[in-house]
């Protein structure tokens, strides 16, 4: 497997974690609160996701950046939740692990995508 292969194999795995993580977000809010909170926590929680998604499926490394920063407050989120709340921790370990997984993902996508300086002349 050559380079761009690892990046296109990286980048495809991050943008279905991201896939994976919005879908956990939605439901777990869903079956938590009622419709119009669930709705409003769904669409602050979701979109950022879905305005940095065609630049992630695009493999666009400013927004790879971007979803490695983003990562942060959904792993703060599910850690807080995995320790104060037991009813919800199989829906906040999910958020904690395809977190996780996506800032890898993403971290990986910009190690095999750095630009390589040129050779001293």
């Amino acid at each position: 497997m050559n380079q761009s292969d690892a990046a296109r194999t990286t980048r495809h795995l991050a943008v279905g974690l991201t896939a994976a993580l919005c879908g956990v977000f939605i439901v777990w809010h869903a079956l938590r609160y009622s419709a119009v909170t669930a709705a409003f926590a769904c669409l602050i929680g979701v979109t950022p996701w879905l305005m940095l998604g065609p630049g992630l499926w695009r493999g666009r490394r400013e927004s790879h950046a971007a979803a490695l920063l983003l990562t942060s407050p959904y792993l703060a989120y599910g850690l807080t939740e995995v320790l104060a709340n037991p009813g919800s921790r199989p829906f906040a370990g999910a958020t904690v692990l395809l977190a996780f997984g996506v800032a890898v993902a993403s971290l990986a996508f910009q190690r095999l995508t750095q630009p390589r300086a040129a050779a001293p002349t």
